[in-house]
């Protein structure tokens, strides 16, 4: 026989239904989900990515640089790809492998074009509706990889001209990819190069993720020369955090040519708050900023000053980094405990 709710009972149940769901991912989802402003893998574990950039698209051959930065710690590795409008493009079978190295190291795979680079300002910088051509192109091979990859639609895909248009555009591309069948979680870059000093991913990024019908979207700021000051790091991460909006900083150095970027604030300011990072980058830099490698031509075994800090620093890698759960349990190391 069936029992009626009390209506006080059944606003109990309610209530206390309510209460359990806050805070939690906004389903047991395939892949990465995001919730109240936090990154949560698929098995709902919250993850922080602590993890280093690798030029792959210029630096093929270098495919042992993804055992060697989980070796010293990282978690996650963002990679550059090219879409073929500035630089060769990355083939299907290229990016299938990419993703079988971050999965054998145990790393997860933010994926990032860099054609989009400084568009509107850099002359042959791909649009962002033209990485998102290159993205269901490679559908194939992204499908089914939700555990393990995070869609980063384009690098800084504004400079400091047109940038205006960042919010269309970026509402637009993230729109395309999910009608295109993507339930990845999405990152997004901010314009101005990435820093975004007039704010306009800050002020909208409100509008931008409840675009993605999956609310599903983190965005991403690099720091360097705009960001030289703790309170400038912590107003503008913080923004996000109050907004209950996710925020990582998807690149930072030590040092640029555009000025002396506040690392230590960056790395302080995160770990307080559980904010993901991504440091540019592993090895292979030109053009006056070669002090931003972290290794010597790629060689582990000798890191430069940038790389011992991020790595080996206070609040760096090796302190801070924490395995995807979908990994499982880390392996055992000889003399480890059983």
């Amino acid at each position: 026989m069936k029992t009626r709710l009390t209506a006080a009972g059944a606003a109990l149940l309610a209530l206390l239904a309510a209460v359990l769901a806050f805070g939690e991912p906004a389903q047991a989802a395939a892949g990465f989900t995001v919730a109240n402003g936090k990154l949560y893998d698929a098995n709902g574990a919250e993850f922080v990515m602590r993890g280093v950039n690798h030029a792959h698209t210029w630096y093929p051959q270098r495919t042992s640089s993804f055992a060697d930065v989980k070796a010293l710690g990282a978690n996650t590795v963002r990679v550059v790809l090219a879409s073929g409008e500035r630089w060769t493009r990355n083939t299907n079978a290229d990016v299938a492998n990419v993703i079988s190295l971050c999965k054998a190291n145990r790393l997860i795979c933010v994926l990032e074009v860099h054609d989009t680079t400084g568009y509107g300002e850099q002359s042959g910088a791909a649009s962002l509706d033209q990485a998102v051509d290159y993205w269901i192109s490679l559908a194939d091979v992204l499908t089914g990889e939700e555990e393990y990859v995070i869609v980063n639609i384009g690098n800084e895909p504004y400079g400091n001209q047109g940038y205006a248009a960042w919010t269309t555009d970026t509402s637009n591309a993230i729109k395309r990819l999910r009608a295109a069948g993507f339930d990845h979680t999405i990152m997004v870059d901010a314009p101005n190069w990435g820093q975004d000093w007039a704010f306009t991913m800050r002020d909208n990024a409100a509008s931008v993720f409840a675009a993605d019908p999956d609310r599903n979207t983190v965005f991403s700021v690099h720091m360097y020369g705009v960001f030289d000051t703790a309170a400038e790091i912590s107003d503008y991460l913080g923004r996000f955090r109050s907004a209950g909006l996710p925020i990582v900083v998807g690149e930072f150095g030590h040092n640029h040519s555009d000025g002396d970027p506040d690392e230590e604030a960056i790395f302080s300011y995160t770990q307080a708050n559980g904010i993901g990072w991504l440091g540019w980058s592993w090895s292979g830099n030109g053009g006056g900023v070669e002090y931003l490698d972290m290794a010597v031509t790629f060689n582990p075994a000798s890191l430069t000053n940038w790389g011992q800090r991020i790595f080996n620093g206070a609040n760096g890698i090796r302190q801070t980094a924490r395995e995807a759960t979908v990994f499982g349990t880390p392996p055992t190391t000889m003399g480890s405990p059983a």
